[in-house]
């Protein structure tokens, strides 16, 4: 019997160093994953539960993981101060401790990988998690995701300059005391967007207005009348953040007409340092995305989300999806107990515990035509910006890609390409019969491959390409997402490798002598065989 020939510089014979193990990592310490935590610790499992905040002031500065426009205050900059803000704002982490589970504060989960079609080498489910001091690799059984939501951007004149951001982020800011804003206005009238004017209400920040495009306010009547006495603009569009380098000072609104476009007319400017964006709530389903969950567009439920069954799992086994990144529905903004359910029903399956959760809540009916209302904003306010602001406003500020070059799928502009296109600007002839592909045009233009890894830009480029191909947001397929799925310094970037890993490291790229010279190749190649 031939013996069996086991190639060492096989990556199938490789190694992957896992540090710790749990059996079951849940990441995000808001009101579902703390109840998914602290449900799992108590059916017997060992739990370890992370979450990526407090952030550091150098990755908010970068919008990472939210768009906070620099309206962070000094607070920020004592890790301590806002770790025991957290714990103020949220007394579930106690109750986590207190049960048993490893909570660890300011971790990131970086991706998520499990053995699949493309992978089948790894020593079960593993997650790379970093600390900002070094990255590392924790096994598990299984994973409860609880990311959150973040929200949609829009590329008007002046929407680089600080001041403007998202209301999610500005909702956090003033919920632990770390909001540096004394005025300002909001765009959008969905239940996420009063909230956060409530919450900076709360925070001692002036509400100005509430700037909505649509014909009346679309998020639910007992939000608006706790923002009694804010002016509420239907049937206005923001034209321009006005302001220098130094930030925002004024919002110039624009009227639209009753078919949504805007009025000819000098725009009306409303003083205010800060304008928030909360046009649409966007779950957070990076990680998931990442590892191969599939996802379907649902309007009840914010956009992309991930397929889940009754337990909340995944289409990978043993990946569940709870809370925000679940989906987002004016219910669950307004009473955390729905999110809270969700953790829990999902830690129950987890388990395998004989004592199943709460039953499941399915969202309302939505207030507004989801894709229709986005399409709008994005209409209104990106493609019929008024001249006379400025350049083209970029939507993608990290490649400072305008929505002009990415509906004409223009290369880069540092790659000094002709201006005359050589193809047919019209999309459709772009892009083929069928839907638009955000990846092609991510790939072609660059937009949304920047520091923020597409977080303020990702769905207005779907916006732009589902406009231009006469399409709703549903039709337009969802950009990929590639795991580290936050930015990280190259420093914490290499993880401990093996000594089987580290040999042969440079045949994994598949070309043995790309990293060796000429005069070292016959070193590395077999001898020929002789004749």
């Amino acid at each position: 019997m031939t013996p069996r020939v086991i190639d060492p510089r096989s990556t199938a014979n490789a190694t992957l160093t896992v540090a710790e193990r749990t059996d079951l990592l849940v990441v995000g310490a808001g009101p579902a994953g703390l109840a998914a935590a602290i449900a799992a610790a108590r059916h017997g499992m060992s739990v370890v539960l992370v979450d990526e905040n407090p952030v550091a002031p150098e990755t908010m500065g970068d919008d990472v993981p939210l768009h906070f426009g620099q309206r962070m205050s000094g607070a920020v900059r004592n890790r301590t101060a806002m770790t025991e803000a957290m714990l103020g704002a949220e007394p579930a982490l106690a109750d986590a401790m207190e049960a048993g589970v490893d909570v660890r504060l300011g971790t990131a989960a970086w991706g998520l990988y499990a053995n699949g079609p493309s992978v089948g080498w790894l020593p079960g489910k593993v997650a790379g998690l970093t600390d900002g001091e070094a990255s590392w690799m924790l096994g598990f059984k299984s994973a409860i995701v609880a990311a959150g939501r973040r929200d949609m951007g829009l590329a008007f004149p002046g929407w680089q300059l600080p001041g403007v951001m998202g209301a999610t982020a500005a909702e956090r800011l003033a919920r632990l005391g770390a909001l540096d804003v004394r005025r300002a206005v909001i765009l959008g009238s969905s239940a996420e967007a009063l909230l956060a004017a409530i919450a900076m209400r709360q925070a001692g920040v002036e509400v100005a207005a509430i700037v909505e495009q649509a014909p009346a306010p679309i998020g639910p009547a007992a939000l608006l009348d706790q923002l009694a006495g804010v002016p509420v603009l239907t049937r206005h569009v923001i034209a321009a953040a006005r302001g220098e380098a130094g930030g925002v000072t004024g919002a110039a609104l624009a009227r639209l007409d009753d078919d949504g476009r805007r009025i000819a007319g000098d725009p009306v400017t409303v003083g205010c340092d800060t304008a928030v964006l909360g046009i649409g709530a966007v779950p957070v389903i990076e990680l998931l995305d990442a590892i191969g969950c599939r996802s379907v567009f649902s309007p009840a439920r914010g956009g992309h989300v991930p397929d889940v069954d009754a337990a909340q799992m995944t289409t990978v086994p043993g990946i569940y999806a709870v809370g925000d990144c679940a989906g987002v529905w004016a219910a669950k903004s307004m009473d955390r107990a729905v999110a809270e359910a969700e953790g829990r029903r999902a830690a129950a399956h987890a388990a395998q515990a004989a004592d199943a959760s709460d039953g499941a809540h399915a969202p309302e009916e939505p207030a507004v035509d989801l894709s229709a209302y986005r399409l709008a904003w994005v209409r209104s306010a990106v493609v019929e910006a008024a001249p006379g602001f400025g350049a083209e406003a970029h939507v993608c500020q990290c490649e400072e890609v305008t929505a002009r070059e990415i509906l004409e799928v223009r290369p880069p502009r540092y790659l000094n390409w002709p201006h005359p296109l050589r193809n047919s600007t019209d999309l459709s002839a772009l892009l083929g019969q069928g839907p638009p592909n955000a990846d092609q045009v991510k790939r072609l233009t660059r937009a949304g491959m920047g520091l923020c890894q597409g977080r303020r830009c990702r769905e207005q480029v779907a916006a732009l390409l589902a406009l231009g191909a006469g399409a709703g947001l549903g039709e337009v397929p969802l950009a990929t997402f590639r795991a580290p799925v936050r930015p990280i310094p190259l420093g914490l970037a290499a993880l401990p490798e093996s000594p089987d890993m580290a040999e042969h490291w440079d045949v994994w790229f598949g070309i043995p002598g790309q990293f060796a010279g000429g005069w070292e190749l016959e070193a590395t190649q077999a001898p020929a065989a002789k004749p």
